[in-house]
Formats: C-alpha cells, sequence, structure tokens
C-alpha cells in the first residue's frame, strides 16, 4: 500500500519496501503523483522493483569514464569522449539530474549544436556516446531505462570528395619534399590510413609476395591496435612501390621503434599533410583509382580495411560508373545473340 502526500507544490508517493518507508517525487500534480505511485506498486508486487540512486549528470559523466571508459576503451577513442563530455554534454546537462533528463530533453540539444556550427557527423557522434552512458546508468541502478533510445538523428548530407586527378597526382608527388614522396606515394598507392602508415615497421614489409602487413597505427606518438579487426590486412603493393620503399629505407636515419616513416632524428612523425588536400583524401583518391583500374569491389574492400562491403560502397558508390558499355557487351557474349544492324537501322 502506499499514499499520496504533498509538500510545498511538490506531491510525493509515500510506499514501503523491504520494511522501510520511502519518498520518491511525484510530480506537480496529484494525478502525476498517482500514476507513479501505481508504478511504483506494480513493481513491487511483481518483484521488478529497483531502487533508483540519485546523481546529477556531471558526477555520472566523470564515474563512467573513470570506471568504464578508461580501461575499456583504446586511448584515442577515451581521449576523444573525454573531450566531449567536457566541452559539450557537461555544459549542457551540468545541473541536471541524471534522472530528469527525457528524451525531449536530448532532442533539443541536436538544433542546439547545430547553432553552434557542429557537423551532423559530429552531433550524431554525440549522441552515441549519450547511448552508451545511459546504458551503463541502467545496468547500475541510475537510470530505470534509457532516454536516448528514441532520439532522432540529424540527417547527415554526404560531403563531397577530394580526389585528386592522375596529372595532379604527378604534380602532387614532384613538388613533394623528398623525405615525404615515399609516405605520400604509399598513400595514394594503397589507401592505408595514416595512423597505420606512422606506425608501420620495417618488420611488416614482406619483400618476398610484395605485401604490407597492417598490424598497428601510431596515435601521438604511441602505438595502438587498428580501428576494427577488418583493419589488420595485407596489403599489396606494386613493384615500383616497393622498389622506392627500399630507398627510403636506405637513405632513412636509425630508428629506435624501427619505423619505416620517422623524423631526422627518428622519432615518429606527429603530422604530415598537406595545406590544400587533406591527408585522408589521398586515401579517396586511392579508391577511385581501384575503380577506374576496374578492381573487384570485394577486394576493395579487403585492402582498405573496411569491415564490411557495405560500409565501401556507401562511401564509394557513386564512384561506380552506373553505365559499362564494355561489360554489358560482355554479357550480350555469352548470350550468343546476333543483332542485325539493317533491322535495327530500319526500325529507327
Amino acid at each position: 500500500m502506499g499514499t499520496i502526500v504533498k509538500k510545498g507544490k511538490v506531491y510525493y508517493c509515500v510506499y514501503r519496501v523491504g520494511g522501510k518507508q520511502k519518498w520518491v517525487k511525484g510530480g506537480t500534480t496529484k494525478r502525476m503523483a498517482e500514476r507513479k505511485l501505481r508504478e511504483i506498486l506494480h513493481e513491487i508486487d511483481t518483484g521488478t522493483y529497483r531502487e533508483i540512486k540519485e546523481i546529477g549528470f556531471s558526477d555520472f559523466a566523470n564515474l563512467w569514464l573513470d570506471s568504464y571508459a578508461k580501461s575499456k576503451l583504446k586511448a584515442s577513442t577515451f581521449r576523444s569522449y573525454q573531450d566531449i563530455i567536457r566541452c559539450h554534454l557537461i555544459p549542457y546537462f551540468e545541473n541536471v539530474r541524471l534522472t530528469s533528463i527525457s528524451p525531449a530533453t536530448i532532442q533539443l540539444y541536436v538544433p542546439k549544436k547545430k547553432e553552434e556550427g557542429l557537423k551532423a557527423k559530429t552531433i550524431i557522434n554525440h549522441l552515441v556516446l549519450l547511448k552508451e552512458m545511459f546504458k551503463h546508468a541502467v545496468i547500475w541502478g541510475y537510470l530505470k531505462q534509457n532516454p536516448s533510445i528514441y532520439v532522432e538523428r540529424p540527417r547527415v548530407e554526404k560531403e563531397e570528395m577530394e580526389i585528386l586527378t592522375r596529372e595532379e597526382i604527378k604534380k602532387f608527388l614532384a613538388e613533394v619534399t623528398p623525405q615525404y614522396y615515399c609516405l605520400f606515394l604509399m598513400a595514394i598507392e594503397t589507401g592505408m590510413r595514416r595512423g597505420e602508415l606512422l606506425g608501420l615497421q620495417k618488420g611488416d614489409i614482406d619483400w618476398h609476395n610484395n605485401q604490407i602487413r597492417v598490424r598497428r597505427a601510431m596515435w601521438k606518438g604511441r602505438f595502438i591496435t587498428p580501428k576494427s579487426k577488418s583493419s589488420i590486412r595485407n596489403v599489396d603493393i606494386s613493384d615500383y612501390l616497393a622498389q622506392e620503399l627500399r630507398k627510403h629505407l636506405l637513405s632513412s636515419p636509425p630508428c629506435e621503434m624501427d619505423l619505416v616513416f620517422c623524423n631526422k632524428k627518428g622519432r615518429p612523425l606527429r603530422r604530415a599533410g598537406v595545406k590544400r588536400i587533406r591527408f585522408h583524401d589521398l586515401r579517396h583518391t586511392n579508391v577511385a583509382l581501384r575503380i577506374a583500374a576496374g578492381q573487384n569491389i570485394k577486394y576493395i574492400q579487403r585492402q582498405l580495411g573496411h569491415a564490411s562491403i557495405q560500409t565501401t560502397l556507401d562511401k564509394y558508390g557513386h564512384l561506380l560508373r552506373e553505365t559499362n558499355t564494355q561489360e554489358a557487351k560482355k554479357l550480350h557474349s555469352l548470350l550468343g545473340l546476333k543483332t542485325s544492324k539493317k533491322s535495327l537501322l530500319e526500325n529507327c
């Protein structure tokens, strides 16, 4: 049994569980409190009752970072989440109790961040983080349900990729500082990510089979595991690239970490980019070249280290030619049908 008690402008649900009397805020109206009390008594009767612990969002965010994220996530992911929480989530939810956060509260976060100039993809990353945090809040007894489940994500507009043409590639490589020529050549020919290239060690080169073994990446001067299981792969290289790699290694300074690409002091490269194009666009350029060369899309997926072929198609499907006369001719030849040019002309 339970009852409703009004104190000031707030109605409280008063009930007993485990031999102890409990007071829980029911709302600003008696009807809200009665509905809340019915839910609580039903949970007690069915054995599903759980006492929810009170905590503010800021305190819970820090608890989640220390208790879960720090030990379970990659260092790069942890740092990224830490920055999002500190710079965006805590300022927005700072003085809010966790149990007071509703789907509507979270939904309003989307337009607010759009007004601040954040891209849709960035806001989605914030929502993904919130969903993960609230999932643990439910497990740890701070929430009954995850309020972020039904929040609608902002629509992501596909961004134009900067892809170098063959002539632009030649001009670009001709102007690259000799020390970085092999690095950029490998980025263009293999499509490897920047971190994968900077984390490449000499023992990762299979000279006999002309392959690069991608086993790690470099992040802030430290080795980390690749982005995903699919990122651990063997990447094929051309004879020309293998030759340029040999030249590069002969002219490189000794490196304690046995890196293929390092600075003049033998230390890891922290930054290697160009002013007019992002380093990652060299990866896009590589895909465009592979598609132009007629490589199988499944092979491209494996070489890039994408987790699924759908990821490759979603990102680069628009680069595939929608019509290919030669491929149509191959299909037609299998049928063994002959077309009379005369009859076609007459019909026109």
